[in-house]
Protein backbone atom coordinates (compact mmCIF):
# COMPACT_ATOMS: atom_id res chain seq x y z
CA UNK A 1 0.00 0.00 0.00
CA UNK A 2 1.23 3.49 -0.82
CA UNK A 3 -1.08 5.42 1.52
CA UNK A 4 -3.19 4.84 4.59
CA UNK A 5 -6.05 7.13 5.59
CA UNK A 6 -6.90 7.30 9.29
CA UNK A 7 -10.25 8.41 10.70
CA UNK A 8 -10.98 9.89 14.15
CA UNK A 9 -12.56 7.76 16.85
CA UNK A 10 -15.87 8.88 18.39
CA UNK A 11 -15.55 7.10 21.74
CA UNK A 12 -12.99 6.00 24.31
CA UNK A 13 -10.89 2.84 24.17
CA UNK A 14 -9.68 0.26 26.66
CA UNK A 15 -7.40 -2.22 24.91
CA UNK A 16 -4.37 -4.43 25.39
CA UNK A 17 -1.52 -4.03 22.91
CA UNK A 18 0.86 -7.02 22.38
CA UNK A 19 3.98 -4.99 21.70
CA UNK A 20 6.75 -6.19 19.36
CA UNK A 21 10.03 -7.38 20.83
CA UNK A 22 12.91 -4.97 21.29
CA UNK A 23 15.02 -4.61 18.17
CA UNK A 24 17.86 -3.15 20.24
CA UNK A 25 18.00 -6.09 22.65
CA UNK A 26 17.51 -8.63 19.85
CA UNK A 27 20.37 -7.34 17.72
CA UNK A 28 22.79 -7.25 20.65
CA UNK A 29 21.73 -10.73 21.78
CA UNK A 30 22.31 -12.13 18.29
CA UNK A 31 25.87 -10.76 18.06
CA UNK A 32 26.80 -11.80 21.62
CA UNK A 33 25.25 -15.25 21.12
CA UNK A 34 27.24 -15.70 17.90
CA UNK A 35 30.46 -14.64 19.65
CA UNK A 36 29.64 -17.16 22.40
CA UNK A 37 29.15 -19.93 19.84
CA UNK A 38 25.58 -20.36 20.98
CA UNK A 39 22.58 -21.59 19.01
CA UNK A 40 20.00 -19.01 18.00
CA UNK A 41 17.34 -21.26 19.54
CA UNK A 42 18.63 -20.15 22.95
CA UNK A 43 17.30 -16.66 22.25
CA UNK A 44 13.56 -16.26 22.79
CA UNK A 45 11.13 -13.53 21.73
CA UNK A 46 13.45 -12.16 19.03
CA UNK A 47 12.06 -9.16 17.17
CA UNK A 48 10.13 -9.62 13.93
CA UNK A 49 11.56 -6.30 12.76
CA UNK A 50 13.22 -6.37 9.34
CA UNK A 51 16.51 -5.17 10.88
CA UNK A 52 16.62 -8.16 13.22
CA UNK A 53 15.54 -10.64 10.57
CA UNK A 54 18.33 -9.30 8.34
CA UNK A 55 20.81 -9.87 11.16
CA UNK A 56 19.56 -13.45 11.65
CA UNK A 57 19.84 -14.15 7.92
CA UNK A 58 23.39 -12.83 7.60
CA UNK A 59 24.67 -14.57 10.73
CA UNK A 60 23.15 -17.87 9.60
CA UNK A 61 25.29 -18.10 6.44
CA UNK A 62 28.94 -17.21 6.94
CA UNK A 63 29.70 -18.00 3.30
CA UNK A 64 27.84 -15.00 1.86
CA UNK A 65 30.57 -12.83 0.23
CA UNK A 66 28.43 -9.67 0.23
CA UNK A 67 26.49 -8.76 3.40
CA UNK A 68 23.64 -6.51 2.30
CA UNK A 69 22.11 -5.00 5.46
CA UNK A 70 19.45 -3.09 3.49
CA UNK A 71 18.61 0.00 5.60
CA UNK A 72 19.60 -1.44 9.00
CA UNK A 73 22.13 0.87 10.65
CA UNK A 74 22.54 -1.24 13.79
CA UNK A 75 23.05 -4.36 11.67
CA UNK A 76 25.68 -2.60 9.55
CA UNK A 77 27.67 -1.41 12.57
CA UNK A 78 27.44 -4.53 14.72
CA UNK A 79 28.20 -6.92 11.85
CA UNK A 80 31.14 -4.82 10.64
CA UNK A 81 32.78 -5.26 14.06
CA UNK A 82 31.75 -8.93 14.27
CA UNK A 83 33.10 -9.81 10.83
CA UNK A 84 36.28 -7.83 11.50
CA UNK A 85 37.22 -9.59 14.75
CA UNK A 86 36.36 -13.01 13.34
CA UNK A 87 38.64 -12.40 10.34
CA UNK A 88 35.93 -12.62 7.70
CA UNK A 89 36.53 -11.75 4.05
CA UNK A 90 33.34 -9.79 3.47
CA UNK A 91 31.85 -6.86 1.61
CA UNK A 92 29.42 -4.72 3.62
CA UNK A 93 26.76 -2.75 1.77
CA UNK A 94 23.16 -1.54 1.98
CA UNK A 95 20.57 0.77 0.49
CA UNK A 96 21.61 4.10 -1.07
CA UNK A 97 20.64 5.88 2.18
CA UNK A 98 22.61 3.34 4.22
CA UNK A 99 25.65 4.17 2.11
CA UNK A 100 25.20 7.85 3.03
CA UNK A 101 25.38 7.17 6.78
CA UNK A 102 28.89 7.73 8.19
CA UNK A 103 30.84 4.78 9.60
CA UNK A 104 34.36 6.22 9.62
CA UNK A 105 34.65 6.44 13.42
CA UNK A 106 33.96 2.72 13.78
CA UNK A 107 36.22 1.76 10.87
CA UNK A 108 39.10 3.83 12.28
CA UNK A 109 38.68 2.14 15.67
CA UNK A 110 38.63 -1.34 14.14
CA UNK A 111 41.66 -0.56 11.97
CA UNK A 112 43.62 0.54 15.05
CA UNK A 113 42.87 -2.87 16.59
CA UNK A 114 44.08 -4.73 13.50
CA UNK A 115 41.13 -4.98 11.10
CA UNK A 116 41.89 -4.75 7.38
CA UNK A 117 39.07 -2.58 6.05
CA UNK A 118 38.89 -0.46 2.89
CA UNK A 119 36.24 1.81 1.43
CA UNK A 120 34.86 0.80 -1.95
CA UNK A 121 33.42 4.21 -2.89
CA UNK A 122 33.42 7.23 -0.59
CA UNK A 123 35.87 7.60 2.28
CA UNK A 124 34.09 7.20 5.61
CA UNK A 125 30.96 5.53 4.21
CA UNK A 126 29.77 2.08 3.12
CA UNK A 127 30.21 -0.02 1.08
CA UNK A 128 33.21 -1.58 2.84
CA UNK A 129 35.59 -4.43 2.07
CA UNK A 130 36.81 -6.48 5.04
CA UNK A 131 39.97 -8.53 4.45
CA UNK A 132 40.75 -10.20 7.75
CA UNK A 133 42.23 -9.26 11.13
CA UNK A 134 45.80 -9.18 12.51
CA UNK A 135 45.94 -7.92 16.10
CA UNK A 136 47.85 -4.64 16.36
CA UNK A 137 49.09 -5.32 19.90
CA UNK A 138 47.42 -2.28 21.45
CA UNK A 139 44.45 -2.58 23.83
CA UNK A 140 44.03 1.15 24.37
CA UNK A 141 41.41 2.75 22.17
CA UNK A 142 39.82 6.20 22.04
CA UNK A 143 36.46 6.89 20.41
CA UNK A 144 34.09 9.86 20.25
CA UNK A 145 30.89 9.52 22.25
CA UNK A 146 28.78 12.18 20.56
CA UNK A 147 28.10 10.57 17.16
CA UNK A 148 26.60 7.11 17.64
CA UNK A 149 26.49 4.88 20.71
CA UNK A 150 26.25 1.94 18.29
CA UNK A 151 29.92 2.42 17.36
CA UNK A 152 30.82 2.05 21.03
CA UNK A 153 28.53 -0.94 21.56
CA UNK A 154 29.99 -2.66 18.49
CA UNK A 155 33.51 -2.29 19.90
CA UNK A 156 32.50 -3.39 23.40
CA UNK A 157 30.87 -6.61 22.22
CA UNK A 158 33.98 -7.80 20.37
CA UNK A 159 36.48 -6.66 23.02
CA UNK A 160 36.58 -9.92 25.08
CA UNK A 161 37.84 -11.81 21.99
CA UNK A 162 40.97 -9.69 21.61
CA UNK A 163 44.21 -11.08 23.12
CA UNK A 164 44.35 -8.33 25.78
CA UNK A 165 40.80 -7.06 25.68
CA UNK A 166 40.22 -3.32 25.33
CA UNK A 167 40.54 -0.24 27.51
CA UNK A 168 38.12 2.16 25.83
CA UNK A 169 38.34 5.91 26.39
CA UNK A 170 35.16 7.75 25.37
CA UNK A 171 35.95 11.36 24.43
CA UNK A 172 33.64 14.35 24.42
CA UNK A 173 30.02 14.23 25.45
CA UNK A 174 28.34 10.83 25.51
CA UNK A 175 25.00 10.40 23.75
CA UNK A 176 22.53 7.53 24.22
CA UNK A 177 24.38 6.29 27.32
CA UNK A 178 21.51 3.89 28.26
CA UNK A 179 22.16 1.92 25.07
CA UNK A 180 25.79 1.38 26.10
CA UNK A 181 24.60 0.31 29.55
CA UNK A 182 22.22 -2.11 27.83
CA UNK A 183 25.13 -3.59 25.87
CA UNK A 184 27.20 -4.09 29.01
CA UNK A 185 24.24 -5.60 30.89
CA UNK A 186 23.59 -8.12 28.11
CA UNK A 187 27.28 -8.99 27.96
CA UNK A 188 27.17 -9.71 31.71
CA UNK A 189 24.38 -12.19 31.13
CA UNK A 190 26.78 -14.07 28.84
CA UNK A 191 29.59 -14.06 31.40
CA UNK A 192 31.56 -10.90 30.54
CA UNK A 193 32.66 -8.47 33.25
CA UNK A 194 33.69 -4.87 32.65
CA UNK A 195 35.25 -2.15 34.81
CA UNK A 196 33.40 1.10 34.14
CA UNK A 197 34.21 4.63 35.30
CA UNK A 198 31.64 6.93 33.74
CA UNK A 199 33.21 9.99 35.40
CA UNK A 200 36.35 9.43 33.31
CA UNK A 201 34.63 7.91 30.29
CA UNK A 202 36.57 4.66 30.71
CA UNK A 203 35.39 1.11 30.04
CA UNK A 204 37.96 -1.64 30.61
CA UNK A 205 37.18 -5.17 29.43
CA UNK A 206 39.83 -7.86 29.82
CA UNK A 207 40.17 -10.81 27.45
CA UNK A 208 37.46 -13.28 28.47
CA UNK A 209 35.35 -16.08 27.04
CA UNK A 210 31.64 -15.60 26.41
CA UNK A 211 29.49 -18.25 28.04
CA UNK A 212 26.58 -19.60 26.02
CA UNK A 213 23.30 -18.66 27.74
CA UNK A 214 19.56 -18.38 27.23
CA UNK A 215 18.18 -14.88 26.83
CA UNK A 216 14.59 -13.61 26.62
CA UNK A 217 14.08 -10.33 24.79
CA UNK A 218 11.80 -7.72 26.36
CA UNK A 219 9.04 -5.92 24.46
CA UNK A 220 10.09 -2.73 22.71
CA UNK A 221 9.89 0.57 24.60
CA UNK A 222 10.43 2.52 21.37
CA UNK A 223 7.34 0.82 19.97
CA UNK A 224 5.51 1.53 23.22
CA UNK A 225 5.98 5.27 22.73
CA UNK A 226 3.38 5.44 19.94
CA UNK A 227 0.73 3.97 22.23
CA UNK A 228 1.58 6.53 24.87
CA UNK A 229 0.79 9.07 22.15
CA UNK A 230 -2.57 7.41 21.50
CA UNK A 231 -3.57 7.82 25.15
CA UNK A 232 -2.20 11.36 25.29
CA UNK A 233 -4.19 12.44 22.21
CA UNK A 234 -7.46 10.65 22.95
CA UNK A 235 -10.10 13.29 23.75
CA UNK A 236 -11.88 10.86 26.13
CA UNK A 237 -10.73 10.87 29.76
CA UNK A 238 -11.48 7.17 30.34
CA UNK A 239 -9.30 5.94 27.44
CA UNK A 240 -6.60 3.51 28.55
CA UNK A 241 -4.18 0.96 27.13
CA UNK A 242 -2.25 -1.90 28.69
CA UNK A 243 1.07 -2.49 26.94
CA UNK A 244 2.14 -6.10 27.37
CA UNK A 245 5.63 -7.53 27.84
CA UNK A 246 7.38 -4.50 29.33
CA UNK A 247 9.62 -4.85 32.40
CA UNK A 248 9.68 -2.53 35.39
CA UNK A 249 13.52 -2.65 35.48
CA UNK A 250 14.07 -2.34 31.73
CA UNK A 251 17.52 -2.13 30.13
CA UNK A 252 16.13 0.03 27.32
CA UNK A 253 16.87 3.75 27.26
CA UNK A 254 13.53 4.51 25.64
CA UNK A 255 11.78 3.43 28.84
CA UNK A 256 12.31 7.15 29.58
CA UNK A 257 8.99 7.58 27.77
CA UNK A 258 7.31 6.93 31.14
CA UNK A 259 8.82 10.10 32.57
CA UNK A 260 8.50 12.24 29.45
CA UNK A 261 4.83 11.42 28.91
CA UNK A 262 3.72 12.14 32.48
CA UNK A 263 3.75 15.95 31.98
CA UNK A 264 2.22 15.39 28.53
CA UNK A 265 -0.82 13.72 30.07
CA UNK A 266 -0.15 9.97 30.46
CA UNK A 267 0.30 8.10 33.75
CA UNK A 268 2.10 4.70 33.74
CA UNK A 269 1.25 1.94 36.22
CA UNK A 270 3.15 -1.37 36.25
CA UNK A 271 0.72 -4.33 36.20
CA UNK A 272 3.10 -7.29 36.28
CA UNK A 273 2.26 -8.03 32.64
CA UNK A 274 3.38 -4.64 31.39
CA UNK A 275 2.18 -1.06 31.89
CA UNK A 276 -1.33 0.40 32.11
CA UNK A 277 -1.54 3.84 30.53
CA UNK A 278 -4.23 6.26 31.73
CA UNK A 279 -4.85 9.93 31.15
CA UNK A 280 -3.84 12.72 33.52
CA UNK A 281 -3.51 16.48 33.36
CA UNK A 282 -0.93 17.87 30.91
CA UNK A 283 1.32 20.92 31.18
CA UNK A 284 1.32 23.81 28.69
CA UNK A 285 5.11 23.97 28.24
CA UNK A 286 7.92 21.44 28.56
CA UNK A 287 11.71 21.31 28.15
CA UNK A 288 13.48 17.98 27.57
CA UNK A 289 16.98 16.79 26.73
CA UNK A 290 16.82 13.83 24.30
CA UNK A 291 20.55 13.03 24.41
CA UNK A 292 19.91 9.61 25.96
CA UNK A 293 16.73 8.81 24.01
CA UNK A 294 16.85 10.51 20.57
CA UNK A 295 14.46 8.00 18.98
CA UNK A 296 11.64 9.41 21.13
CA UNK A 297 11.95 12.96 19.79
CA UNK A 298 9.62 12.49 16.82
CA UNK A 299 6.92 10.94 18.99
CA UNK A 300 7.08 13.75 21.54
CA UNK A 301 7.13 16.51 18.91
CA UNK A 302 3.92 15.22 17.33
CA UNK A 303 2.14 14.89 20.70
CA UNK A 304 3.18 18.39 21.71
CA UNK A 305 2.04 19.80 18.37
CA UNK A 306 -1.37 18.10 18.57
CA UNK A 307 -1.89 19.19 22.20
CA UNK A 308 -0.66 22.77 21.61
CA UNK A 309 2.14 22.31 24.14
CA UNK A 310 5.21 24.50 23.69
CA UNK A 311 8.24 22.18 23.63
CA UNK A 312 11.92 23.05 24.04
CA UNK A 313 14.25 20.27 22.84
CA UNK A 314 17.97 19.59 23.10
CA UNK A 315 20.00 16.47 22.34
CA UNK A 316 18.84 16.07 18.73
CA UNK A 317 22.30 16.07 17.14
CA UNK A 318 22.25 12.41 16.09
CA UNK A 319 18.86 12.72 14.36
CA UNK A 320 20.40 14.23 11.26
CA UNK A 321 22.25 11.00 10.38
CA UNK A 322 19.44 8.50 11.00
CA UNK A 323 17.25 6.86 8.34
CA UNK A 324 16.66 10.40 7.12
CA UNK A 325 17.51 13.86 8.45
CA UNK A 326 14.82 13.56 11.10
CA UNK A 327 15.06 17.19 12.20
CA UNK A 328 14.36 18.43 8.67
CA UNK A 329 11.62 15.82 8.17
CA UNK A 330 9.89 16.94 11.37
CA UNK A 331 10.16 20.57 10.37
CA UNK A 332 8.56 19.81 7.01
CA UNK A 333 5.69 17.70 8.33
CA UNK A 334 4.80 19.45 11.60
CA UNK A 335 3.87 22.53 9.59
CA UNK A 336 0.96 20.47 8.22
CA UNK A 337 -0.35 20.23 11.79
CA UNK A 338 -0.02 23.99 12.34
CA UNK A 339 3.25 23.75 14.30
CA UNK A 340 6.79 24.98 13.68
CA UNK A 341 10.02 23.41 14.92
CA UNK A 342 12.53 26.27 15.03
CA UNK A 343 16.27 26.01 15.57
CA UNK A 344 17.08 28.50 18.35
CA UNK A 345 20.75 27.61 18.90
CA UNK A 346 22.54 25.95 15.95
CA UNK A 347 22.39 22.15 16.21
CA UNK A 348 21.52 22.37 19.92
CA UNK A 349 18.25 24.01 21.02
CA UNK A 350 14.93 23.78 19.19
CA UNK A 351 11.49 25.11 20.10
CA UNK A 352 8.19 23.74 18.86
CA UNK A 353 5.01 25.81 19.03
CA UNK A 354 1.90 26.48 17.01
CA UNK A 355 -1.84 26.06 16.88
CA UNK A 356 -3.24 22.64 16.01
CA UNK A 357 -6.45 22.61 13.95
CA UNK A 358 -8.83 19.63 13.88
CA UNK A 359 -10.67 20.93 10.83
CA UNK A 360 -9.59 21.82 7.31
CA UNK A 361 -7.89 19.96 4.50
CA UNK A 362 -6.69 16.46 5.38
CA UNK A 363 -2.93 16.60 6.09
CA UNK A 364 -0.79 14.22 4.03
CA UNK A 365 2.32 13.13 5.89
CA UNK A 366 5.46 12.07 4.02
CA UNK A 367 7.54 9.40 5.74
CA UNK A 368 10.99 9.82 4.09
CA UNK A 369 11.69 6.05 4.17
CA UNK A 370 11.67 6.39 7.97
CA UNK A 371 9.58 4.00 10.07
CA UNK A 372 9.46 6.41 13.00
CA UNK A 373 7.94 9.21 10.93
CA UNK A 374 4.99 6.99 10.02
CA UNK A 375 4.39 5.74 13.56
CA UNK A 376 4.96 9.09 15.27
CA UNK A 377 2.29 10.83 13.18
CA UNK A 378 -0.27 8.00 13.18
CA UNK A 379 -1.82 8.87 16.60
CA UNK A 380 -2.99 12.21 15.19
CA UNK A 381 -5.58 10.15 13.30
CA UNK A 382 -7.48 9.80 16.59
CA UNK A 383 -8.42 13.48 16.53
CA UNK A 384 -8.48 14.40 12.84
CA UNK A 385 -8.50 12.68 9.47
CA UNK A 386 -4.97 12.05 8.27
CA UNK A 387 -3.17 10.44 5.31
CA UNK A 388 0.25 8.83 5.76
CA UNK A 389 2.29 8.03 2.66
CA UNK A 390 4.31 4.81 2.28
CA UNK A 391 3.06 3.30 5.54
CA UNK A 392 4.90 0.04 4.80
CA UNK A 393 8.10 1.58 6.17
CA UNK A 394 7.04 0.36 9.63
CA UNK A 395 8.29 -3.13 8.66
CA UNK A 396 11.78 -1.98 9.66
CA UNK A 397 10.92 -2.16 13.38
CA UNK A 398 7.20 -2.90 13.94
CA UNK A 399 5.63 -4.98 11.12
CA UNK A 400 2.33 -5.47 12.98
CA UNK A 401 1.86 -1.75 13.74
CA UNK A 402 -1.05 -1.02 11.41
CA UNK A 403 -2.86 -4.16 12.52
CA UNK A 404 -2.64 -2.91 16.10
CA UNK A 405 -3.76 0.58 15.05
CA UNK A 406 -6.96 -1.00 13.71
CA UNK A 407 -7.87 -1.75 17.33
CA UNK A 408 -8.22 1.98 18.01
CA UNK A 409 -9.28 3.72 14.81
CA UNK A 410 -10.72 3.12 11.37
CA UNK A 411 -8.42 3.16 8.40
CA UNK A 412 -8.44 2.59 4.65
CA UNK A 413 -5.52 1.78 2.40
CA UNK A 414 -4.93 3.26 -1.02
Amino acid sequence: MSQIRLFPRSNSFQEQIPLPSSKSESNRALIINALAGGDVSQLSNLAEARDTQTMIRLLADATIPIADVLDAGTTMRFLTAYYAVTGAQKQMTGTPRMCERPIGILVDALRSLGAQISYLKNEGYPPLQLNGFAYSGSRNLSIRGDVSSQFISAILMISPLLPEGICLQITGSLGSKPYIEMTLAQMRQFGIQAAVDWSKGLIDIQAQVYQSASFAVESDWSGASYWYSMVALSPFEDSSLELLGLKEDSLQGDSAIRDIMLPLGVKSTFTGRGYLLTKCEAVSELSWDFTDCPDLAQTICVVAAAKNITLHLTGLESLKVKETDRVLALQNELVKLGARLVEIEPNHLYTLSGSFEKEGACPEIETYDDHRMAMAFAPVGLVRELIIHEPGVVAKSYPSFWGHVDLLMKSSTI
